[in-house]
């Protein structure tokens, strides 16, 4: 068994021979897209984990900078130890005391190694916010999971008990006590409006006095430094004697018994991560403090998509250099903002009929632009971009124009109504059809209303094809992302000017 590191220093920096068994949480549905980007950016191959939405793969831990550039991950952690076939006790006592033990026997060492590492890489970057325990109002505004708002993505669809309840353990009793973080699972659908971070953390409540501030350098002159720690347990299954809190807070209290840390919920610094998938089982510390989705979207509207998912469903479209790319209801612009990003060779257009859709969009891309003045001014370059306001049904291109349309449709809940699909999804596919080039022209889809889309793709079946169906957990609910060909055929000419 591997020496576990001590609580005060992490020993020297790793060698170029130290490698990292990194472990991604992706949009549910994308794991293959993500595997393929790993391998093409990477080198290295992708394990797609059992428990849908995450990705595990090997690289040396030089290439962290380049881990965190993956435009397909939510959050990063580097694994400790990996359990595929773990026997629970079946008395909740024992299962639990089983957990506890584990602490003292796992390869602790080369994990911390790579952590500390990974934060050597952050250095420059902004203290850490205290979003953990966000308002209302700030949890609204950062709804990031589609249409229908952000709850987890990697949430399984029903199928699975998935507890994440939110539990913090007061030094002076020992008991846990919920607070205000999220909301329980229900029928193994989690409904919270951000769960990127898992929400089931341990912690005792530090004195604000004692220790730095997670993010901070060193401690003051002459003192050892102390981390803060939280764990945060993710379990799915019904075959389990224990509740996520429980675990959550057994295995907690042994690591700080373990590294002598101090813990916190909200400004810590090592954030232990506890999986359990029915008989698998997960150790890792998270590399990652807020998801990497997060990365161009900075004004929200109350649609906004993940940019992972934008990612996902560009790259399953193949743009080609030169293409002309369309987003006809981009709402904040996730998906074109993504696309210029990833694909600065082709054009993107986004469009939507809500004034203050288009105004948000627009912002967004004046901070990307701002963005990349900040990082090199001398090179800095405008993004193959625009913005329009107009009409889904009467769009002001050329017939045959347009080589892809990727959109996230509305559902009919947030915006809209289902009634409204039924007629505007065969008008929007018409429509699509008609600016999409004969025989090469392909769209990416995103609707929850699967049974209105089937039923306009079947009026439209002579231009548009179904080529591939990526089925994907958005905000909870049980949405798909459809390929579609264009067909040969001549679309029916508009001339609404």
């Amino acid at each position: 068994m591997a020496e576990a590191a001590g609580d005060a220093g992490l020993g020297p920096g790793p060698g170029p021979e130290l490698a990292a068994v990194i472990g991604a949480t992706v949009p549910t549905g994308f794991e293959q897209t993500a595997a393929e980007e790993v391998r093409e950016k990477l080198g290295s191959a992708s394990r797609i984990s059992r428990d849908r939405g995450k990705i595990y793969f090997e690289v040396p831990a030089r290439s962290l900078p380049q881990v965190h550039r993956l435009r397909s991950v939510d959050n990063l952690f580097v694994v400790v130890q990996e359990f595929k076939d773990y026997q629970f006790e079946e008395k909740k006592e024992d299962a639990l005391k089983h957990l506890e033990d584990l602490v003292k026997k796992l390869p602790w060492t080369d994990p911390l190694k790579v952590w500390e590492l990974n934060n050597s890489l952050k250095k420059k970057k902004t203290k850490r916010k205290k979003h953990s325990l966000q308002s209302p109002a700030s949890r609204e505004k950062l709804s990031d999971g589609g249409e229908e708002g952000g709850a987890d993505q990697n949430t399984t669809n029903g199928q699975e008990d998935c507890a994440q309840t939110p539990v913090a353990v007061e030094p002076s009793s020992g008991q846990d006590t919920e607070t205000p973080q999220g909301v329980t699972s229900r029928n193994g659908v989690e409904e919270e409006e951000d769960n990127e971070q898992p929400d089931v953390n341990v912690g005792e409540q530090a004195g604000s006095e004692s220790g730095t501030k997670a993010g901070d350098g060193e401690a003051g002159a002459g003192e050892a430094k102390v981390l803060r720690f939280r764990v945060t347990c993710n379990r799915a299954g019904d075959k389990h004697s224990f509740t996520s809190n429980e675990a959550a807070r057994d295995f907690g209290g042994a690591v700080q018994e373990h590294f002598q840390w101090k813990a916190d919920m909200t400004n810590f610094d090592v954030e232990v991560l506890l999986n359990i998938h029915n008989n698998e089982v997960v150790v890792g510390i998270a590399l990652t403090e807020e998801s990497l989705h997060r990365r161009n979207i900075t004004h929200f509207g109350p649609t906004t998509l993940r940019s992972t998912l934008a990612y996902g469903m560009l790259r399953l479209c193949d743009p080609q250099p030169t293409d002309i790319i369309v987003d006809p209801m981009c709402g904040t612009g996730a998906i074109p903002i993504e696309g210029a990003a990833e694909w600065p060779n082709c054009y993107h257009i986004a469009g939507d009929n809500s004034p203050q859709a288009v105004k948000r969009a627009a912002n967004n891309i004046c901070s990307l632009l701002r963005k990349n003045e900040s990082k090199d001014s001398s090179t800095a370059l405008g993004v193959p971009l625009d913005v329009i306001q107009w009409d889904i049904c009467n769009l002001p291109l050329r017939t045959g124009s347009v080589d892809i349309v990727v959109t996230d449709m509305p559902f009919g809940k947030r915006i809209g109504s289902k009634k409204k699909n039924w007629d505007l999804y065969p008008a929007c596919l018409m429509e699509m059809g008609r600016i999409c080039t004969p025989g090469t022209g392909r769209a990416v889809l995103l609707t929850q209303d699967k049974k209105c889309f089937a039923k306009a793709l079947s009026r439209v079946g002579h231009i548009w094809r179904r080529a591939q169906t990526v089925w994907v957990n958005v905000g909870g609910l049980h949405a798909a992302v459809y390929l579609l060909r264009r067909t040969g055929e001549r679309a029916e000419e508009r001339w609404p000017f």
